[in-house]
């Protein structure tokens, strides 16, 4: 399937701006909305609705298409992935702007065919001895990706997945990948002319995206995945460029801070440039301040340190691997399981006050007379009207007030048991703070089990042959893959006893020990010892290391320090977005448009994430979002220079 945008290839002519020299009219070719085009050689190289590339061999039972067999997903999920409530965080001081971040980048370059294929179940056991959960259902519901077209017919031609969205880092979230949904998004009528649009995008008077009423009949808005309350109050949803805009509040508010965005430099353009042209130029940047914050904070604050940079690459395909969609750009044990927001007294109204109390939102009055939120991570789920009684830029500033989740195996029971779910009627609240209380609920879904059970979906390796294809030896013992000493379960314990999943030790990032049960354990613990190792754990369920599944090994690993990962996932980000930087044409660095646009215009995507924030808020924050204010030294190279910010954490209201 192609989707061809009418202006994919037209160019755009700046000089007829009053005063502008603009750039040469075929200087100025506009980025398809679907990819295509971009390598003039491989025009599909990146497009929508391509195949996934595959970095290993597929590993499917039958060598063709059905999935290896293992241990259950959920089993795996109960004995690993359990958290048992202990927070454990970050080591770095990386805020949750990394996980907000990444899931926003992932809805830019990513996207599977989501239509249900077979039915592959996840086996779900009452009488399991660590299952704390009940689950009316009786499995955990799981679809497998369909077939690429024409793949799954022999060895020679494994089954392969399609990637639905555009594989470059090009702000698809914000404008989506067709001209219907961007028609739509933009000002203006929705008529089929794309010529008579404005050149700014919908908002609401207050700055928040239009909700798929906001034309009038929310049946013929753009279609977006609906969750939680939003099933069943389908036109309260937002829109925007990607379909999961909705999925909690914290990505609905980085899509509402590009919408922003785009039309705060719509508003910097001269008035003789034509809405097209205003829209266009906007993109642009919009697109190239992504990629921006993406190499310049993002991936230094996860510790991914890239080549150099030299120039494009018309060798380089930058399409996503099936290895890196599937396995290695999951990092969901580092969302957090609540957002933290601080605001001056007075910034909520009393009646507003109490019906955050009544969803189950804790509300306390810190000694300075702040009011303080803690919002669990399950209210958030498909909820944009939190993030409106929050505010954009309260909610922005508490991302980066607090330490992410490690990237560990350890995953948030709001994820790794109630993805998505709402309260049973009558459930007594608080349900999820400051832990998950399992009898709120009565479906089970388990996105860590999702994750097993998609990488034996589409046919991921075996973790050591992953790490072979990386360049990376093969781990030889369970101990290897962790860095632990014994991979013996403690005496008189087997597997399914629940007591191997108790914490024992804990310490902070200096290295001291944290008191268990404490507030501070709760706070401030980086590293959690177990009364059981990891490595025991895992030899007792795969007994054989060369049939650990990728995502499980990947995630046990040991950190590499100064980064959020262990090796096999270190390699797999560092070979991912090198091909997305030097396999895209119009990569920043690359693009002489942007300087000219600059030039004629003083507008620049040279802008931190901080910066961005401010612009678009008003909200003051430290200079790098991505990691905690105490973490940073005292003078801070940024950007642009003359915009350095300080922490001043009462200078924004609600906007």
């Amino acid at each position: 399937m192609r989707t061809i945008v009418a202006i994919a290839i037209t160019a755009l002519a700046l000089a007829g701006a009053a005063g502008a020299t603009g750039p040469p009219q075929s200087q100025f070719q506009i980025r398809s909305l679907d990819g295509s085009g971009n390598n003039i050689r491989h025009p599909d190289w990146g497009q929508t609705f391509t195949q996934y590339l595959r970095v290993a061999s597929a590993n499917y039972a039958d060598g063709v298409s059905q999935p290896v067999s293992g241990p259950s997903a959920r089993y795996i999920s109960n004995r690993i992935f359990n958290d048992e409530g202990q927070n454990l965080f970050s080591e770095n001081g990386t805020t949750q702007w990394a996980w907000t971040w990444g899931q926003f980048l992932d809805h830019a370059f990513g996207l599977r065919d989501e239509t249900p294929a077979e039915n592959l179940p996840i086996p779900f056991d009452k009488t399991d001895p660590l299952e704390e959960f009940q689950n009316d259902v009786g499995s955990i519901d799981f679809a497998r990706t369909p077939a690429a077209p024409g793949t799954g017919t022999s060895r020679r031609n494994p089954r392969q997945q399609i990637n639905t969205v555009s594989s470059y880092i090009d702000a698809f979230s914000v404008y989506g990948g067709t001209n219907a949904r961007l028609e739509w998004l933009r000002t203006g009528p929705v008529d089929g002319n794309m010529a008579n649009n404005g050149a700014t995008l919908m908002l609401t008077p207050d700055g928040y995206l239009p909700r798929a009423d906001a034309r009038g009949n929310a049946a013929t808005a753009p279609p977006m995945d609906l969750m939680g309350a939003l099933v069943g109050t389908p036109s309260r949803a937002v829109e925007s460029g990607d379909v999961r805009a909705n999925e909690n509040i914290a990505l609905t508010g980085v899509h509402t801070l590009f919408a922003r965005e785009h039309n705060r430099i719509v508003g910097l353009l001269p008035s003789s440039l034509s809405n097209e042209q205003k829209f266009q130029i906007a993109r642009r940047v919009v697109g190239a301040e992504e990629q921006y914050i993406t190499y310049n904070e993002f991936l230094p604050a996860m510790g991914v340190r890239l080549p150099q940079y030299r120039g494009y690459d018309p060798n380089m395909s930058a399409s996503l691997s099936t290895e890196f969609a599937t396995t290695g750009y999951r990092i969901h044990s580092a969302v957090h399981g609540e957002f933290d927001i601080d605001v001056p007294a007075g910034t909520y109204s009393a009646s507003l006050l109490t019906t955050f109390r009544s969803e189950g939102i804790d509300v306390q009055t810190a000694a300075n007379g702040d009011t303080e939120l803690t919002v669990p991570l399950t209210l958030a789920f498909g909820n944009p009207d939190l993030l409106q009684q929050i505010g954009e830029g309260p909610l922005l500033a508490g991302l980066a007030s607090e330490r992410e989740y490690k990237n560990d195996e350890q995953i948030d029971n709001s994820m790794r048991s109630v993805l998505f779910q709402i309260p049973k009627p009558g459930s007594t609240q608080p349900c999820a703070t400051p832990v998950i209380d399992p009898n709120c609920f009565t479906d089970v879904s388990d996105l860590g089990a999702i994750d097993v059970q998609r990488g034996r979906d589409h046919g991921i390796s075996y973790y050591n042959d992953l790490r072979r294809a990386y360049g990376l030896p093969p781990m030889r013992s369970f101990t290897e893959i962790t860095g632990e000493s014994s991979d013996q379960l403690p005496q008189g314990l087997t597997i399914n006893s629940p007591s191997i999943l108790d914490f024992v030790k804990l310490f902070d990032d200096k290295g001291n020990v944290i008191p268990l049960g404490s507030d501070t354990a709760q706070e401030d613990a980086v590293v959690g010892i177990r009364r059981s190792t990891l490595a025991s754990r895992l030899k007792a369920i795969y007994g054989d290391v060369n049939k650990v599944d990728a995502f499980v090994g990947m995630v046990s690993e040991k950190h590499v320090p100064g980064t959020e990962f262990g090796p096999l996932q270190l390699a797999m980000w560092t070979k991912q977005f090198a091909a997305l930087r030097d396999g895209d044409r119009f990569f920043y660095a690359n693009d002489p448009v942007l300087a000219q646009i600059e030039h004629d215009y003083g507008v620049t995507y040279k802008v931190t994430l901080s910066q961005l924030i401010k612009l678009d808020t008003g909200v003051q924050l430290q200079p790098d979002a991505f990691k905690l204010a105490s973490d940073q030294p005292t003078v801070h190279d940024v950007a642009l220079q003359g915009h350095r910010r300080t922490v001043q954490p009462r200078a924004y209201g609600r906007p």
